[in-house]
């Protein structure tokens, strides 16, 4: 048998990467990126993420993950892409009504005509670097705060903790997101992920947490070897190598 070949698409809300990669999770060509574009329906993902594929090796599949709450690949809800300009500007009422149970599973399939997976982004990259045992948990630092947890190597159902709340009416998205850690510091910013870590350990009191997305490199050393040695950063390519591996999850 031909061995598969996966187009991996990490969309973020200030970016949207992807390659394609082999079985072993080596990448085949570089990862291309380009800006998230706004405002976003979602036609113009589709169309977006079908440019870069045409850019890169030919796949077998596709793996594609996304922010919010997706169910069996459709859109429950999603928080950046319902806005006019991006995280933190204006909701539009009619992208609200547009994201709103696509199907982006279907869509993406049909665009490519290729199997396709589509899941939280922070599902994706926990499958990049779960190790399979025990109460896995990946939380991810970028534009937001991205989460998935993994239980004996099996996917657990999503629960979108970026939309809770931690104080002041802040989500986490708000509290520890791109924005607060550029006008905060890295170092006050890096206080602010140790609380967010030490409020959720007794609450899912995990086995192993991973910090992935672009900015954990940003937590400071101090505040890292205060959250324990059961909590680990991992690399930010995990979005794009868990895109092999979320297959036999």
């Amino acid at each position: 048998m031909s061995e598969e070949m996966t187009l991996s698409v990490d969309c973020g809300g200030g970016g949207i990467k992807a390659s394609v990669v082999d079985e072993g999770g080596t990448l085949m060509a570089p990862a291309r990126r380009t800006p998230t574009p706004y405002p976003l329906p979602p036609e113009l993902l589709v169309r977006t993420v079908v440019d870069l594929a045409s850019a890169l090796p030919d796949a077998t599949r596709v793996t594609m993950g996304m922010p919010g709450m997706i169910r069996h690949g459709v859109v429950i809800a999603t928080p950046h892409y319902i806005t006019k300009e991006g995280p933190r500007s204006r909701v539009l009422p009619e992208l609200v009504e547009a994201w709103s149970h696509f199907d982006m599973r279907r869509a993406i399939a049909h665009a490519l005509g290729l199997p396709t997976l589509v899941l939280n982004d922070a599902e994706v990259a926990g499958a990049g670097v779960i190790a399979g045992k025990g109460l896995e948990m990946i939380i991810t630092l970028g534009t937001g705060l991205g989460n998935s947890v993994f239980d004996g190597g099996r996917l657990a159902p999503h629960v979108e903790v970026s939309q809770g709340f931690v104080r002041w009416g802040l989500t986490y998205d708000d509290y520890i997101g791109e924005h607060e850690r550029l006008r905060l510091g890295d170092a006050h910013w890096s206080r602010r992920v140790r609380r967010v870590v030490d409020g959720l350990r007794p609450m899912y009191m995990w086995d192993r947490l991973y910090l992935g997305g672009g900015n954990s490199k940003r937590i400071t050393p101090p505040n890292r070897m205060r959250m324990g040695e059961n909590v680990v950063v991992v690399p930010n390519d995990a979005g794009i190598i868990g895109g092999v591996r979320a297959w036999s999850l």
